[in-house]
């Protein structure tokens, strides 16, 4: 078994400033875990083109044009870089999903970090109404 490597451990709330609240959902951006993934978007995007039946439209969708122009204008164009492609935006169970068909040691460690963060969130949520309750 392989032993865990402390250097890959990204803070929660670095984690938690690239969680986005889309369609109703917390969902990832495909740069941003791609970026904490160490790889390229276009590998990720391959990787779940690859797989696509394992990520059904509540796990991973694509943001329509005009999410994106939206996402695009909160961020500033200068701020957001790179390719001006539509993103895919996985939910909690895509980035689970995501670990399978990446399948690096990254990717494992990252992605578990990423579900204590979505835990966490989903905890402090169900508490504080219950406070408001």
């Amino acid at each position: 078994m392989a032993k865990s490597d402390n250097s890959t451990l990204i803070p929660d709330e670095v984690i938690m400033k690239k969680i986005y609240l889309l369609r109703g959902s917390k969902v990832m951006l495909d740069r941003d875990l791609a970026d904490l993934y160490e790889i390229e978007t276009k590998q990720l995007k391959r990787a779940v083109r690859g797989n696509i039946s394992r990520f059904p439209k509540d796990f991973m969708f694509e943001l329509s044009p005009e999410e994106f122009n939206n996402l695009r204008s909160q961020f500033g164009t200068s701020s957001w870089g790179g390719p001006r492609y539509v993103p895919m935006a996985f939910t909690e169970h895509g980035v689970i999903m995501l670990a399978s068909v990446l399948n690096s040691e990254r990717a494992i460690h990252v992605n578990i970090q990423i579900v204590r963060v979505f835990t966490r969130m989903r905890e402090i949520l169900t508490s504080h109404k219950e406070l408001l309750l």
